[in-house]
Protein backbone atom coordinates (compact mmCIF):
# COMPACT_ATOMS: atom_id res chain seq x y z
CA UNK A 1 0.00 0.00 0.00
CA UNK A 2 2.91 2.46 0.71
CA UNK A 3 4.95 1.56 -2.47
CA UNK A 4 1.64 1.98 -4.31
CA UNK A 5 1.02 5.70 -2.81
CA UNK A 6 4.74 6.42 -3.08
CA UNK A 7 4.44 5.56 -6.60
CA UNK A 8 1.73 7.11 -7.45
CA UNK A 9 3.13 10.56 -5.87
CA UNK A 10 5.98 10.51 -8.09
CA UNK A 11 3.97 10.16 -10.98
CA UNK A 12 1.93 12.86 -10.19
CA UNK A 13 4.88 14.99 -8.80
CA UNK A 14 6.50 14.54 -12.47
CA UNK A 15 2.99 15.05 -14.60
CA UNK A 16 3.30 18.58 -12.37
CA UNK A 17 6.71 18.81 -14.03
CA UNK A 18 6.23 18.04 -17.39
CA UNK A 19 3.66 20.89 -17.11
CA UNK A 20 5.08 23.33 -15.63
CA UNK A 21 8.10 23.06 -18.36
CA UNK A 22 5.98 22.79 -21.11
CA UNK A 23 4.30 25.91 -19.77
CA UNK A 24 7.66 28.06 -19.49
CA UNK A 25 8.91 27.34 -22.68
CA UNK A 26 6.06 28.61 -24.77
CA UNK A 27 6.70 32.15 -26.14
CA UNK A 28 4.44 34.56 -27.76
CA UNK A 29 5.25 36.62 -29.96
CA UNK A 30 4.12 40.31 -29.62
CA UNK A 31 3.96 42.74 -32.46
CA UNK A 32 6.53 45.75 -31.85
CA UNK A 33 5.78 48.87 -32.33
CA UNK A 34 7.65 50.91 -34.44
CA UNK A 35 9.01 54.57 -34.07
CA UNK A 36 9.13 57.00 -36.46
CA UNK A 37 11.53 59.74 -36.23
CA UNK A 38 11.36 63.07 -37.59
CA UNK A 39 13.68 65.83 -36.67
CA UNK A 40 12.92 68.76 -34.28
CA UNK A 41 12.28 71.77 -36.32
CA UNK A 42 12.72 73.66 -32.95
CA UNK A 43 16.23 72.54 -31.13
CA UNK A 44 18.67 74.98 -31.40
CA UNK A 45 22.56 73.59 -31.46
CA UNK A 46 24.09 70.45 -31.40
CA UNK A 47 22.19 68.02 -29.17
CA UNK A 48 24.16 67.21 -25.73
CA UNK A 49 21.01 66.66 -23.39
CA UNK A 50 18.43 64.00 -24.30
CA UNK A 51 16.25 65.29 -21.63
CA UNK A 52 16.40 69.03 -23.05
CA UNK A 53 15.83 66.95 -26.90
CA UNK A 54 12.31 65.31 -25.31
CA UNK A 55 11.31 68.95 -23.22
CA UNK A 56 10.88 70.28 -27.20
CA UNK A 57 9.83 67.54 -28.67
CA UNK A 58 7.06 67.56 -26.02
CA UNK A 59 6.39 71.34 -27.50
CA UNK A 60 5.82 70.17 -30.93
CA UNK A 61 3.33 67.03 -29.81
CA UNK A 62 5.85 64.09 -30.04
CA UNK A 63 5.75 62.23 -26.85
CA UNK A 64 9.29 61.39 -26.61
CA UNK A 65 13.20 62.89 -28.07
CA UNK A 66 16.49 61.52 -28.03
CA UNK A 67 19.69 62.61 -29.88
CA UNK A 68 21.26 60.70 -32.35
CA UNK A 69 24.29 61.01 -34.54
CA UNK A 70 23.63 60.63 -38.28
CA UNK A 71 26.20 62.05 -40.31
CA UNK A 72 28.83 62.73 -37.24
CA UNK A 73 26.28 65.66 -36.06
CA UNK A 74 23.94 65.30 -32.80
CA UNK A 75 20.93 66.40 -33.65
CA UNK A 76 17.61 66.40 -32.05
CA UNK A 77 14.78 63.88 -32.90
CA UNK A 78 11.43 63.57 -32.08
CA UNK A 79 9.72 59.92 -31.90
CA UNK A 80 6.32 58.51 -31.80
CA UNK A 81 4.68 55.26 -32.36
CA UNK A 82 4.06 54.84 -35.98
Amino acid sequence: MALSRRKTASALLLLFLLVATEMGTTTTKLAEARDCLSQSHKFKGACLSSSNCAAVCRTENFPEGDCHTPHFARKCFCKRPC
